[in-house]
């Protein structure tokens, strides 16, 4: 194939906040190993690049870095030679809402229309208006991980309160964007079945115009590590906290029945807590403070570490459009026990003990099972970690994007 100049945009990268970060990364190191030219063109925060890719900042208030009202407001009044945008920002954002993939969408817009140089722009999940006139000029494939109505969903059944409700409704008005902008889309790749039909069931999208290829994972980041004694009764997951999707409180409330069997379990959780937020009340009526403790913004290699001083890996999500830490787990030969629902059965094969969603009787069964007949289970992990290697490798998944950049490219000059 011959060398491309590709575009990826991103309304926001960080490099240790859930997988858009870790994506951006994988994806343009993948694109840049195989020959192309790529430019990561970002609203911050910003991501973690390898060298030789160019970053391009399209800074907005990024009035997400604090949930203080006088950090933004500082924020806000220091900034000079304000936008339309930018008024709409914090606006939007004092009202409750997340504008930024649309805001975003409009700033990647007239960027891309005075530097149209690019062969190909693939755009990570903002699915915002501004695509639609990109599209008009230049090739475009959209990412989408999975639908965020799924998110908004589980949100409300989360809790009966009509205030909580209402943000949860404001936070969430952007889908409204996203459900005109995805059908008109001509290219979206997803990395799983279960969120191919998940988007075209919520975003009314043409099936055919679905394409999935799995992410990848680097196997040689997440490795087993014998020379790191495993602590037998260390459990490990990944959530973020006060996020219902994560499924996280049945993972707690495990570790509180786990506690009568086993006095010395613990629960490592890569996450941040938040203050005085839901999670950090339930730890606290559990009665499960010094079993629990929080991990934030590891780099690969710690969280690899991590991986290898426990003794089992927990995936306790209510929905995954694409889990990155059931693969991560997998690949370090740690026994996974994860949720049997979405894309996760797609993902784990035969590897991992699958259980249902929303109970924490069944995570407390599995970890007995688990840590009670441990040779057994460790076995099969090591067949995980080959499966990940054969099934998420970047060589294979890049030649699938090439594919369908191709593809689109071709469709576009037609057009």
């Amino acid at each position: 194939m011959k060398k491309l100049k590709i575009a990826i945009l991103s309304y926001r990268s960080a490099k240790f906040g859930g997988g858009q970060g870790v994506y951006i990364k994988d994806i343009s190191k993948a694109l840049i190993n195989s020959g192309h030219e790529v430019d990561v063109i970002s609203g911050p925060p910003y991501p973690d690049l390898v060298d030789g890719i160019r970053l391009i900042k399209l800074p907005g208030l990024n009035l997400f870095e604090s949930f203080s009202f006088k950090d933004r407001l500082k924020k806000f009044i220091n900034k000079s030679n304000k936008s339309i945008d930018e008024y709409y920002e914090f606006i939007s954002v004092f009202l409750g809402g997340f504008p930024e993939p649309k805001t975003f969408g409009k700033r990647a817009n007239n960027y891309l229309k005075e530097n149209n140089d690019y062969d190909i722009v693939i755009d990570n999940q903002s699915i915002s208006y501004g695509l639609l006139d990109i599209q008009k000029r230049l090739p475009l494939i959209e990412i989408i991980h999975h639908p965020i109505t799924f998110d908004f969903k589980h949100e409300l059944e989360s809790s009966k309160k009509i205030k909580y409700k209402i943000s949860r409704h404001r936070w969430y008005s952007f889908l409204k964007m996203q459900k005109k902008v995805a059908p008109k889309l001509n290219q979206i790749i997803t990395p799983s079945k279960s969120s191919q039909k998940g988007i075209s069931e919520e975003f009314m999208c043409d099936y055919k115009n679905i394409k999935v290829i799995n992410n990848g994972l680097d196997a040689s980041e997440f490795i087993p590590m014998p020379e790191i004694e495993r602590k037998k009764n260390r459990l490990i997951t990944t959530a973020s906290a006060d996020v219902p999707l994560k499924g996280l409180d049945y993972s707690l409330m495990a570790i509180k029945a786990l506690k009568k069997d086993f006095k010395d379990i613990e629960l490592i959780i890569v996450g941040k807590i938040k203050k005085n937020g839901h999670t950090e009340r339930l730890i606290k009526d559990l009665n499960i403070n010094k079993s629990v403790s929080f991990r934030s913004e590891l780099t690969k290699k710690e969280i690899a570490k991590l991986y290898a001083s426990s003794s089992i890996a927990i995936v306790s999500s209510l929905y995954e459009g694409f889990g990155y830490p059931v693969i991560e787990a997998m690949s370090c030969e740690v026994p996974l026990i994860a949720t049997n629902v979405s894309s996760i059965p797609e993902l784990v094969g035969s590897y991992a003990s699958l259980i249902e969603p929303k109970s924490y009787d069944e995570i407390y069964k599995a970890v007995k099972q688990i840590l009670l007949n441990y040779d057994e289970y460790e076995r099969i992990a090591v067949g995980g970690r080959q499966h990940i290697i054969n099934t998420f490798n970047w060589s294979k998944i890049t030649t699938q994007y090439e594919d369908i950049i191709t593809k689109t490219i071709k469709e576009h000059e037609k057009c």
